[in-house]
């Protein structure tokens, strides 16, 4: 059966290139179904449709531009929180304010559609396998989010006025980093790369992947609390 992949790209010429992107990615037999909205990508997944899609039917990879005509990446990452597929924002911005509030929405991944054509093609391999890309911007930002105080309770890094930003109060109900993960976390902040960090750390290198899925995990977890009364 062949992987469905839907690429939401509004720019003609770069959504060509995603798809062309996705086809040298993998060798399984694949279907790529392109949108240039918000809205078009929704009618694709049957968002708000009665009818359940079939499994067969089912996405298992989806590109998502940060910026559409009709709204923007995150939403539509967000709306897909319990859709089972491979989530990643596509965008031209490499700064945090941009890529780490698109994880905490339910992201799995980025892609800087600025790279080169060989570049996307790895880093798009390595996201399937599990292999989320943590710049060490956002990794410095993560830690500032979970960061304790002397009282035990989580410190937000973040102002209430950044989008995707987290309170005070609602973040310290989030669960803290284990001693491991925040050493993960230390390590990518500092520019090491996950077999670097394994070697550090004197573990597997799948086991650093493991700690960056947990925190993953954490990050969202985070997100939904902050949006509770």
């Amino acid at each position: 059966m062949p992987v469905k992949v839907l690429v939401v790209e509004d720019n003609p010429v770069a959504r060509a290139f995603l798809s062309r992107v996705v086809r040298e990615s993998f060798s399984d037999d694949i279907v790529i179904v392109e949108a240039r909205g918000l809205e078009s990508a929704k009618q694709h997944l049957q968002i708000g449709s009665v009818a359940k899609p079939q499994e067969g039917g089912l996405f298992k990879l989806i590109l998502a531009d940060l910026e559409l005509p009709d709204g923007n990446g995150q939403e539509l990452v967000a709306m897909l929180a319990d859709y089972p597929a491979t989530k990643i924002v596509t965008t031209l911005y490499s700064d945090d304010d941009h890529l780490f509030p698109a994880l905490q929405n339910g992201a799995d991944g980025y892609l800087l559609k600025e790279d080169r054509f060989e570049v996307l093609v790895e880093e798009l391999q390595k996201i399937v396998r599990g292999q989320p890309p943590l710049s060490p911007a956002i990794a410095r930002r993560v830690l500032s989010l979970f960061r304790t105080t002397p009282e035990g309770n989580l410190a937000s890094g973040f102002s209430n006025s950044r989008p995707g930003a987290l309170d005070g109060p609602s973040a310290s109900r989030s669960e803290p980093l284990s001693i491991r993960e925040n050493e993960v976390l230390t390590h990518l902040s500092k520019g090491f790369t996950i077999k670097e960090i394994a070697n550090l750390m004197g573990i597997k290198w799948f086991m650093v992947n493991g700690h960056i899925q947990a925190i993953y995990k954490k990050l969202k977890t985070a997100k939904r609390v902050s949006a509770e009364p």
